[in-house]
Order: structure tokens, then C-alpha cells, then sequence
């Protein structure tokens, strides 16, 4: 592949590393400035920290050999697949080689009746969804971002679908790993249920290429529902929002997404998509399965907002509204950012029991209007999961303090309710300092278990503990 100008300085070019994985891959090893500043970076606000090399691999046996030179030269390794992460997973922390995993996007089998496939790392949702079209089935976990399937599996991504599909948690049944010292193993399979030893696969979900690189990921599939309707809902109060979110989940009803925006949230995708939503707290639901089914769990739905002061429920049944309306909810950040133009992107996340859910964004709205940040509020409420974006300056102190601080509350409140400092954003460098309140002695057995698989501390060192 083409490369940008190769950087001279000379202790990039000329180190023994630098030397032995030019052997290797050739024009695949990049020491770019700009390659290596691309890479140093994620969607977030984090600093760029840029590798000294990126090595561009196509097959797990050429992970693997680049990560035995890295540990025989004690040097950190860092996994990159489409930079989508949002709390600093990708930043070269302190230096070494990004092992990019982009060319590695073949899908490598699809097992129709036993409804599961197995992909490269480096596939993204929407390819492996465009390849699946014409069997009449899906991958459902769906982040907004279209982001690699690899690097969702390493931080559990789950999204707007979760609340019925789950979390790649749920969905991923084995991986092919390459651990510190090189070694390939593959964990989990094509079961659908094991008692056999360790659950490794569950180890490797979420770690972030702290324990490992994933190379391979064999995912569950679901079919396409028969019929798939929309609405958009607003209320008078985020509370009638909210608790309409709630009573929907404790009757049992399979809504298959329930997204919620809060007003100012609702004017950023007004302004940014050229829609016409009344400025109001606002559900966007979806509902799936059977004609009868879909339209029995929206009136339902209909019925419940209808008792929280719901109002103005509109329907979108055709492809192209629903892809009009989902579109405009992905584009959230983007909206939020021309809010505030030259601003940046702080985005973060909690969640919370469903009981708890009410309490947690009530009082971190209260929060933020009272602080005078701007911050609209979203979530994927059905399984008790929202977010803020701050739209920040990095550079001005005042402004960081106030939202760090916004941050920091919304944090403890969501863990002293009985919930996660994070749902789905994952950890990288932005939340550990909340993972010893979240975890106690727990977090030492996860140092324990970091250092049995990575005793040098190569893999993305740096992210979710120290050492």
C-alpha cells in the first residue's frame, strides 16, 4: 500500500525493531509522522500519543510474528482497527508498534443454519451486514460508529439494539487471540453452550489488547424479522420519558431499540439533520418480529407513553424513514458538535439497575445546567445506559474542571446506585481511575491475571490498570 514520506529520525528508522519488522513487511511498516499520528488517536478529546511504527498486517500468523520481535525487544504493541474508541484505547502511551488491522477483512465462513460466522478482526459491522443481505440474516450490535469487528469484540461494544441482542459479550462464541509471547490460541467455538474449563472468550471481551491481539472473531447471527417498525415519541418532562422507558422493559415488551434525547439533543439533530421534532425530551423506539407482533408491542408502547404524557407519536414503517431516523441519531456527536462550532468532544457514559435510571439522569441534568456546561444527554435507556458529550475546549483549564467535575459525579452516583462507570465506551486511560471504587480487591485479581498473560507489560500498556 501506498505510504506517506518515511520520517528519518534515526531512532525510529535505524533500531534493531524498526530493522527486523521492515524485513518482515516491507512497504506494510510505516514510520510516517502522519501514519503515526493517525494512529495515536481515537474519536475522542484524549490527546494524540503516536506509535513509532505502524505495522499494517493481513493474516494472524503475521501478528503473531510481530509481536514475538516486540517482545523480544520488550516494546509495547498496541491493536488499531478503525480508531472509533472514545476513552483513549488506541493512544501509544508509550510508544511502540500499532499493528494496524484493517487489511485483515476477509469473512472467512458463514454458517446459515446454524446461524453463526467467523471474520478477520479488521471486517466492519456494516461489511459483514452487506455480505449477510441476501441470506436473511444480520449481525445485530450496531454502536453508531462502523467500527471493526475485532476492536468491538476488545472493548464489548453493544449500542442501539442491545436492549433486545445484547452486547458482543453475548454475541462473540470464540476468538483466535495472539498473546504477549507471540503464541496463537483460540478460545470458545461454534457451541452454543460449553462447560469446558475457563471462559476465556468472556477474558478477552472487553480487555482492550491489554492481554492480547484479536485476529479472528466467530459471532452469533439472528434473522432478519419479518417486519421492523419505528416511532418517534416526545414528552412535557424527561421524567415521563424515562419512565416510560422503564414500565416498557419491566412488562416484558421486546422493544428492539429505545433511545432517548434530551431537548437540547433534540435541537442539535434538528439543526444538523433538517428535521422538524418538537424540542422536547423524545423516545425513539423500534420494534421487531411477526406483522401482528411488532404492531401489538408499539401499541402497547403507545399506550404507556400515552399515561407519561407521551405525545405526537409518530411512525416511520418504510425503509427509508427508519434509515432517516437512525442516521440522524448516529450522527448525534456530529450534531452536537456544531452546537458549539470549534469546540471538541468529551463523550462518556454510565448505566444503571432500570430502577436507578430515572434518579441517575435527573440529577446529572440537574448536574450540568446547574455547572453551565453544555452537555445534551442520550442514551440507549432500555438497558440503563446513557451518555453526555461535553463539548469542551482541552485547552481552556476552567472549562476541563467544570466537566471533569460533572463527570466525576455522574460516576459515583451511577456506581453508588449499583452501576458501572461505563456500558459500553470501555475503560483505555479515561475511566481507570474509577475502576478501584467500582471493583475493590477485584482489580488486584485483574492485575494478577494481566501480568500472568503479559509478564512485560507490552500489550497496550497503559489502559484500565497500572503496573
Amino acid at each position: 500500500m501506498a505510504q506517506a514520506a518515511q520520517d528519518t529520525t534515526p531512532t525510529l528508522t535505524d533500531e534493531p525493531l524498526i530493522a527486523a519488522l521492515r524485513v518482515l513487511l516491507g512497504e506494510r511498516l510505516s514510520t510516517a509522522r502522519a501514519v503515526r499520528e493517525h494512529h495515536g488517536k481515537d474519536a475522542s478529546y484524549h490527546a494524540m500519543e503516536m506509535p513509532d511504527a505502524v505495522a499494517f498486517a493481513e493474516t494472524t500468523e503475521e501478528v503473531s510474528a510481530i509481536v514475538k520481535l516486540c517482545a523480544q525487544y520488550k516494546r509495547p504493541v498496541i491493536a488499531f482497527g478503525t480508531g472509533t474508541s472514545l476513552e483513549g484505547q488506541v493512544q501509544a502511551t508509550q510508544g511502540g508498534v500499532c499493528i494496524d488491522l484493517s487489511g485483515m477483512r476477509a469473512i472467512l465462513e458463514v454458517n446459515e443454519a446454524d446461524l453463526d460466522c467467523r471474520v478477520q478482526a479488521g471486517v466492519t459491522r456494516k461489511t459483514l451486514n452487506t455480505h449477510l443481505r441476501d441470506t436473511g440474516l444480520f449481525f445485530p450490535i450496531d454502536p453508531g460508529a462502523d467500527a471493526s469487528l475485532g476492536g468491538m469484540a476488545a472493548t464489548s461494544a453493544s449500542g442501539t439494539n442491545a436492549v433486545r441482542y445484547g452486547t458482543m459479550r453475548e454475541n462473540v462464541m470464540g476468538l483466535t487471540v495472539v498473546l504477549a509471547d507471540g503464541r496463537v490460541i483460540r478460545t470458545g467455538g461454534r457451541a452454543r453452550k460449553s462447560s469446558a474449563g475457563y471462559d476465556l472468550t468472556r477474558l478477552f471481551v472487553g480487555s482492550e489488547g491489554t492481554l492480547g491481539v484479536i485476529t479472528e472473531v466467530q459471532l452469533r447471527l439472528y434473522g432478519i424479522p419479518e417486519a421492523i417498525t419505528a416511532a418517534v415519541c416526545s414528552f412535557d418532562t424527561l421524567a415521563g420519558a424515562v419512565d416510560t422507558v422503564i414500565l416498557t422493559i419491566q412488562s416484558g415488551i421486546p422493544v428492539a431499540r429505545i433511545e432517548l434525547l434530551d431537548e437540547l439533543q433534540v435541537k442539535a439533530i434538528n439543526d444538523y439533520a433538517k428535521l422538524d421534532y418538537p424540542v422536547k425530551p423524545t423516545l425513539f423506539f423500534e420494534f421487531h418480529g411477526t406483522e401482528a407482533g411488532a404492531r401489538e408491542q408499539a401499541e402497547l408502547v403507545g399506550e404507556i407513553a400515552k399515561d407519561y404524557g407521551g405525545t405526537n407519536f409518530n411512525w416511520a414503517t418504510h425503509q427509508e424513514d427508519r434509515s432517516k431516523l437512525w442516521q440522524a441519531r448516529h450522527d448525534a456527536y456530529f450534531a452536537n458538535l456544531a452546537l458549539k462550532p470549534g469546540s471538541q468532544g468529551w463523550a462518556t457514559d454510565v448505566c444503571v439497575p432500570i430502577s436507578r435510571l430515572a434518579e441517575c439522569i435527573l440529577e446529572t441534568r440537574k448536574d450540568i445546567d446547574e455547572t453551565g456546561v453544555l452537555a445534551p444527554i442520550v442514551g440507549h435507556v432500555g438497558d440503563g445506559n446513557f451518555h453526555l458529550t461535553f463539548l469542551i475546549d482541552p485547552d481552556d483549564p476552567e472549562e476541563m474542571a467544570r466537566a471533569e467535575g460533572v463527570n466525576e459525579r455522574m460516576v459515583m452516583r451511577a456506581l453508588a446506585m449499583g452501576g458501572t462507570c461505563t456500558g459500553e465506551h470501555g475503560v483505555g486511560t479515561g475511566k481507570m481511575r474509577f475502576l478501584q471504587a467500582e471493583h475493590g480487591e477485584a482489580l488486584a485479581v485483574m492485575r494478577q491475571l494481566k501480568l500472568a498473560l503479559d509478564p512485560d507489560n507490552i500489550m497496550n500498556p497503559g489502559k484500565i490498570l497500572t503496573i
